[in-house]
């Protein structure tokens, strides 16, 4: 009988001789020295030998030692030779397991033979020895791969090795095969007990674990499979539990690819052997495990969450009954883990409970179980971390989508969500937006989720629910639903047969109300109680009724964040932006109240520079009015042109130019347009037309050609009836004109130019239109005369004559200024303020109109110009003498002279609009000076606010004009934007005045403070045109950051939120220009809102908007020092409070720590103060988070010099406020002496001592008044005088105060009791009396009755002091 073989630690171990009887290596081959021919004869004979004799060969010394040679040098065998002796031990090892099997069956008829326990023992010895054998081949095998692919990336210029002549992965899946199959046998047989022995579990299940931490080997899927079966196996078979679990854990902590590989396997154990041990004793080891182990650990607590939740998805049922271990972790600090319980928990309620069988005890505590999972749920949602919170509220989502919600929950989750898009992450919001999303997409109300129609509905089924309850109870039919939706029973238990009858109802109320109800409902006719569908007996109505009330609650719960949703279309966040607008989607698909004008709000972001934002837009805009067919999308633009402000107009028309270029609208959709302008759709009103017009204005500024078929229909029905029934019709048809090609002017003009421009004339001076659509409409009509007319200047002058004469009734405005002149006043009596209004409307009007013609046609002869300068130049060839010549001519100036004289001529053009340049005026010329001495009559402007209006409109337009006209009414421009009556006079002055600077910069930065002044007015519209201009002027370096920036700082917390928002913008902006100019300007700003009346938590809210803009570590260490020397010289309590402030918001490195300790000297005069204190003890504790050793000791010695220093000012400020006290007294004391001089005839008054009185009746009156005082305000021993306290003590226990030795005339000194005075107070005493004239007399009055003490501590008397002279 051959030796026994055990498994070695390693496979040279086997060398070891073995004094214990066992199997070694005697005799190993040294394969190294074969040649090759030689190596594959040993190899073919070690083959042919394994294969012809028995399987228990292998235990045999020469045939072992022969094996364990060629093994050694595995790796260096040929590729044909490894084949051979693989496949050799594998089939050996093959034959072997069913040979196990049949010798169980022969040990039975057997049981006392000794043979058999010899073949026993043999074929336990050749199974450990294949064993064996076969996984070392493995293993050398992959490490040799492994060295290999090392050696390939580090040696990559070397030659390649040849190729295999045999294929690695397939033979290692099946030795590994092998060996899984091979634990499947009766081994219990082979090792004589239940479980196989120590050492050859050990050896299997070591080289497993080694296999698994290879990443290249688990890829193939067969090997895989292999490897998870003899895990499972050897740990649930074979009960190899406890060093199973903690390898596996290990693996888990160290490799994270491993995490699926290891719940296949625990899953695979527990479906095979039905015997769930190895996943509840992983779970065990897991709640053992210290939480705080978790956050130290963060790729192992990742690790372990992605295994639990992997384990919880393929056994929920196994994993719900051990949940219980794990949920004291969500009160542990790793997030990640709370992370991974929040999706177990998911997992859980998604597939745990799904089957309705068993008893109804065992049921009722599944359904617990399941509703504790959805409250910890519910509880996570407000986590303390933003990631956790943001899992949750995911896993909520997966829960919906899984109809695993109850309707009795579904408003609670729809609450939290809600309340999540207001978090302070972005990615939490990010979640509930898609929650919210997720729960619009499988709600179980119906596709219709308006208000109004479930109202309606519900009030009919309430009705139906009276009438089918003879006794209609008190309680709400809601009480008879559990929070989660299900029902109880009698003895309390949650039952959820009634929550099924619920789902079938509401399933019902779907298909019957969805479709017949609802629309009725929505055009507001309600049906009668015989119309309601019959959905059967009472509780089914009850159901049905409790089910509407839910659905109208999640309604109004969805409706009540449209606010929310508008805020967070405004947000930095794009992802915010995209998620917000693609629940707007869903909700305008469920038409939730108010998703329709919260989708209009979404318009204004076609303009955002962020890519994926105006994606966002540009897809859901095409989703929502675009994707139909033409008449509706045609209709759907046309409705959006009419509802629009301008804001979202001039969006439209951006996202409409982009769409006709991309092609997504479409020519049948332009038709389609053309029929509502034509009224060619049957019920088309004049606002739809003009809507039409208006998307098809939009769409000729990308495409020219689309206006050019219809002009006579823009012509008769823009200018036609319709207009008088639509007036904007008219105004928007003059757009149309202005939007025509260069081709079809010309063609307009030939064949209507006489009669079109007749219209245009009329339309201005006429008084058809109303006032408030006239103004409008004289704009675009002054614009189109302008852009189709070839002269429209002799146009203009017409308009502005007729104007004239309208208004004043005279021949023009010679007749006018000579009124003027004289003083005459009778012409402006008679003026209707209306005309006059219109009038100087429209000569500013056209006087901007020509100043932008002027320019137009300058750059008109520019452009040509350098067209011809450049065909000529590529048409004829420059001699080279030619080209010296322009270059000396270009050097003198020569080459510029044709430019120059252009810019003359724009420049006296632009000067003749109001100056003129002769003697004799034009017309505006005119106009401008009676419009400047209007504007100064403040009593007839505030009169008239209209013409205020209309006035000051126009001085502006002439203003922008003309600099000397400018400079000239300055003063009187800011005049009325400071004093101003109407908020839209100041609000047009604003922009105006931004306007000006631009043109005239020199000329209003004298008037920039004036500007700034802006920003305090009292309404918010100027107040908002003010931020707009100076965040214009700023940005775009048209004005420089003066002084007074602070004015725009204060905005930051201004109580209009949209002002307080713009302001953040331009700060925001601001601080990317150059190197952040805040950082300069953020001291300056300290100082002057320091000293303004601001509340203190605006002044924080300010400074640390401010502060957070600023990122760069250089510059935040410089502000530590610039804010620092700002205590220098301040002695203001609240500047040091707010300077301290600031320096607490700063993000301290380390350089900035030691800046604050060197600028110690600048602040340490402030440190007294508590509130200073405390924000640099903030300071030190942020510090302490990042320092390094060397510098949190630097840091602990300075906070303990803070300490020291701020307890010694708080002594030297008691001191010194003791001392002021002090002060104060003597100098009332010395007033009482000089007061006391008065009375030098009572000095021989006699004095009767009575109970510790003194009684002077020459003294009545002062002690009267002295008593008047005491009673006023009570005295206490130690708040009197100097000389008081240092003169007189009074000894413990004594109730009596006695005096000093002092001289005294007119009283007794036996009745002077004498005092043990201390040295040291003596001595001041004695300096007192030195400083006192000898000739003070002292009184002491004694009062028994006032200031006592109560019963228990020591009893004083209150007493007064007389001084006066002698």
């Amino acid at each position: 009988m051959a030796p026994s073989f055990v498994f070695p630690p390693n496979l040279q171990a086997l060398e070891n001789e073995s004094d214990d009887g066992l199997l070694f290596v005697q005799n190993p081959i040294e394969i190294s020295s074969l040649r090759s021919s030689e190596l594959e004869e040993f190899v073919k004979s070690v083959a042919f030998d394994l294969s012809d004799k028995e399987l228990f060969c292998v235990e045999e010394q020469d045939v072992f030692d022969r094996v364990y040679s060629l093994i050694k040098v595995f790796s260096n065998l040929t590729p044909s030779c490894k084949l051979n002796l693989v496949e050799s031990l594998r089939s050996n090892l093959s034959v072997l397991l069913p040979n196990v099997d049949s010798l169980s069956r022969v040990s039975q008829d057997h049981v006392d033979d000794v043979p058999i326990l010899d073949r026993v023992a043999s074929h336990r010895n050749a199974f450990k020895i294949y064993t064996f054998f076969l996984l070392n081949i493995v293993l050398i095998q992959e490490s040799n791969i492994g060295v290999n692919n090392n050696s390939k990336t580090t040696m990559s210029s070397r030659k390649k090795q040849p190729v295999h002549t045999w294929s690695w992965e397939p033979q290692r899946a099946r030795i590994l095969n092998l060996i899984a199959n091979s634990l499947e046998i009766n081994l219990p047989l082979l090792f004589g007990s239940s479980d196989p022995d120590e050492n050859y579990l050990s050896f299997i299940v070591k080289n497993v674990f080694s296999m698994f931490e290879n990443a290249v080997l688990l890829k193939d899927s067969e090997t895989k499979d292999a490897l998870c079966r003899i895990i499972g196996t050897c740990a649930t078979k074979y009960h190899y539990m406890a060093q199973s679990c903690a390898s596996v854990l290990h693996l888990m902590h160290k490799h994270d690819f491993v995490v699926t590989h290891m719940a296949d396997a625990v899953a695979g154990a527990e479906k095979k052997y039905a015997d769930g041990s190895l996943a509840s004793s992983l779970i065990r080891e897991i709640g053992r495990t210290n939480p705080k182990d978790y956050v130290k650990d963060t790729v192992g607590a990742e690790n372990i969450g992605r295994f639990l939740v992997e384990l919880a998805d393929r056994l929920p049922k196994l994993i719900s009954t051990n949940i219980g271990l794990l949920v004291p972790h969500f009160g542990g600090e790793s997030y990640k883990i709370r992370n991974a319980l929040a999706s177990v928990l998911g997992k859980l309620v998604m597939k745990g409970f799904r089957d309705v069988e068993g008893e109804v005890s065992s049921k009722s505590i599944r359904l617990r179980t399941k509703q504790a999972m959805l409250e910890i749920l519910l509880e996570r949602c407000r986590d303390v971390s933003a990631y956790t919170r943001s899992r949750v509220l995911q896993v909520w989502g997966e829960l919906c989508e899984e109809h695993a919600v109850s309707i009795g929950l579904w408003n609670e989750v729809a609450a939290v969500a809600a309340g999540r898009l207001e978090d302070k992450s972005a990615i939490v919001r990010k979640s509930a937006l898609n929650l919210l999303i997720m729960m619009l997409q499988h709600n179980p109300f119906g596709p219709q989720l308006r208000i109004a129609s479930f109202e309606a509905t519900l009030e009919q089924y309430k009705k139906k629910l009276n009438e089918l309850q003879p006794n209609p109870a008190s309680e709400s039919v809601l009480d008879g639903l559990t929070p989660d939706g299900d029902t109880c029973n009698g003895d309390g238990e949650v039952d959820s047969g009634n929550e099924e009858e619920v789902g079938k109802v509401t399933k019902r109320q779907q298909d019957s109300l969805t479709d017949s109800c609802l629309p009725h409902m929505e055009e507001g006719n309600v049906q009668n109680d015989s119309s309601v569908p019959d959905v059967g007996n009472l509780e089914q109505t009850r159901a049905l009724v409790a089910s509407l009330e839910a659905g109208l609650r999640f309604s109004k719960c969805v409706s009540a964040t449209m606010p929310t949703l508008i805020q967070l279309m405004a947000s930095s966040s794009a992802t915010d932006v995209e998620n917000t607008i693609l629940l707007l989607m869903r909700c305008k698909q469920f038409q939730v109240d108010g998703s329709e004008a919260c989708l209009r709000k979404m318009l204004p972001l076609v303009f955002s520079q962020d890519k994926s934002t105006y994606e966002a837009v540009e897809n859901a805009f095409v989703t929502i009015y675009i994707s139909k067919n033409s008449m509706e999308a045609a209709k759907n633009l046309l409705n959006l042109a009419i509802d629009s402000n301008i804001g979202d107009l001039a969006a439209l028309e951006f996202i409409v130019g982009a769409l006709v270029s991309k092609g997504d609208i479409s020519t049948s959709m332009i038709s389609a347009l053309w029929d509502f302008f034509c009224f060619n759709v049957s019920g088309t009103t004049a606002e739809q037309s003009r809507g039409a017009l208006s998307v098809l204005c939009m769409a000729a500024k990308s495409s020219h050609g689309i206006l050019v078929s219809h002009l006579q229909d823009i012509i008769d029905i823009g200018f036609g009836r319709w207009a008088k029934v639509e007036p904007l019709l008219a105004r928007t048809a003059c757009i149309a004109l202005q939007r025509l090609s260069e081709a079809d002017r010309k063609k307009l003009l030939s064949s209507n130019g006489t009669r079109i421009f007749g219209i245009l004339e009329s339309l201005i001076t006429s008084f058809w239109l109303p006032d408030s659509i006239w103004y409008a409409a004289a704009d675009k009509a002054i614009g189109a005369i302008y852009a189709i007319h070839p002269t429209p200047e002799t146009l203009a002058s017409d308009l502005v004559k007729k104007s004239l004469s309208s208004v004043f009734d005279c021949g023009g405005g010679d007749e006018l200024q000579k009124d003027i002149d004289d003083g005459c006043s009778s012409v402006l009596l008679t003026v209707q303020v209306t005309k006059l209004s219109r009038y100087l409307f429209i000569a500013s009007h056209v006087a901007m109109n020509q100043l932008t013609y002027i320019e137009s046609c300058v750059r008109r002869i520019q452009k040509q110009k350098a067209k011809k300068d450049k065909t000529d130049a590529e048409s004829l060839h420059v001699p080279n003498d030619a080209v010296k010549e322009n270059g000396i001519n270009a050097e003198l100036g020569l080459a510029a002279s044709e430019d120059a004289i252009l810019d003359s001529l724009s420049e006296r053009a632009e000067k003749e609009i109001i100056s003129g340049g002769s003697a004799e005026k034009n017309l505006i010329g005119h106009c401008a000076p009676f419009l400047s001495k209007l504007c100064r009559n403040f009593n007839l402007m505030q009169k008239y606010p209209e013409l205020q209006a209309s006035g000051m409109l126009a001085l502006c337009r002439f203003m922008i004009i003309d600099a000397n006209f400018c400079e000239a009414n300055l003063q009187l421009l800011f005049t009325v934007v400071e004093n101003a009556p109407s908020e839209t006079v100041r609000s047009n002055c604003t922009i105006v005045l931004g306007d000006l600077a631009v043109r005239f910069p020199n000329l209003l930065e004298p008037w920039t403070e004036n500007m700034y002044a802006r920003l305090r007015d009292s309404s918010v519209s100027v107040r908002k045109n003010a931020v707009l201009v100076l965040s214009h002027l700023i940005l775009n370096d048209m004005m420089k950051v003066k002084g007074y920036i602070n004015e725009m700082t204060m905005r930051l917390e201004d109580e209009d939120e949209r002002i307080s928002n713009l302001a953040k913008l331009f700060f925001h902006e601001l601080s990317k220009k150059g190197s952040n100019p805040i950082y300069n300007l953020l001291p300056d700003i300290l100082g002057k809102l320091c000293n303004q009346n601001l509340k203190r938590e605006s002044f924080c809210n300010i400074m640390q908007f401010l502060i957070g803009s600023i990122k760069k570590d250089k510059q935040m260490e410089a502000l530590v020092e610039k804010l620092c020397n700002r205590f220098s010289g301040v002695t203001d309590v609240r500047q040091w409070e707010y300077v301290s402030y600031c320096l607490s918001q700063l993000a301290f490195t380390e350089k900035g720590m030691k800046k604050l300790m060197e600028s110690f000297k600048t602040y340490e005069h402030a440190l007294s103060e508590d509130s200073v204190m405390d924000y640099f003890k903030n300071i030190i504790n942020k510090s302490k988070k990042f320092a390094k050793p060397e510098l949190k000791s630097c840091i602990e010695e300075f906070e303990e010099k803070l300490n020291k220093f701020h307890m010694e000012r708080k002594e030297q400020e008691v001191t010194a406020r003791n001392a002021l006290v002090h002060q104060q007294k003597v100098g009332s004391l010395e007033s009482l002496m000089v007061h006391g001089s008065t009375a030098e005839e009572c000095e021989e008054a006699d004095t009767v001592e009575d109970g510790g009185e003194v009684i002077d009746p020459s003294l009545q009156g002062v002690t009267q008044s002295l008593n008047d005082v005491s009673k006023s305000k009570p005295l206490k021993v130690e708040e009197y005088s100097d000389v008081s306290s240092e003169v007189l003590e009074s000894e413990q226990g004594e109730n009596e105060i006695q005096s000093a030795k002092v001289h005294q005339r007119g009283a007794s000194k036996s009745r002077v009791k004498k005092t043990d005075m201390k040295d040291q107070k003596r001595d001041t005493s004695m300096s007192t009396r030195r400083n006192l004239k000898a000739g003070v007399r002292v009184v002491i009055i004694r009062s028994p009755n006032i200031g006592r003490k109560e019963a228990g501590e020591n009893r004083y008397n209150r007493f007064f002091i007389l001084l006066f002279w002698e």
